[in-house]
């Protein structure tokens, strides 16, 4: 693996470990659905408690998935689809990896 790509898949391996969590999920998925929310609104709507909710866009923060501002007494969340993308980039830089290796292997089985 070349260190470009073991840099970007650190950064991958923190998208997917706030992503694992269902909670969190749903969370991302309001927030890219409704444009921002706080954490008081997203806790009406969810299952857990608005202290619970804070956590998970905490966890979702500091992966770069989401972006809080303060608006008076209040942080504003919303999606940083850029985080996203780079993530979708990465993971298609290794199915075509994949594929290269596996189009190979089916050349070398064919021939064989």
């Amino acid at each position: 693996m070349t260190p470009t790509r073991a840099a970007t898949n650190l950064g991958a391996d923190e998208v997917f470990s706030a992503l694992a969590d269902p909670t969190r999920w749903r969370l991302l998925n309001l927030l890219a659905t409704q444009g921002e929310g706080t954490a008081t609104t997203l806790a009406e709507v969810m299952p857990v408690s608005r202290v619970a909710v804070t956590k998970h866009l905490a966890v979702l923060d500091r992966a770069g998935l989401v972006r809080g501002r303060r608006r008076g007494r209040e942080v504003r969340y919303v999606v940083r689809p850029e985080r996203l993308e780079a993530t979708a980039r990465w993971l298609a830089g290794v199915a075509s990896e994949w594929e290269m290796r596996l189009s190979a292997i089916k050349r070398i089985a064919e021939t064989g």
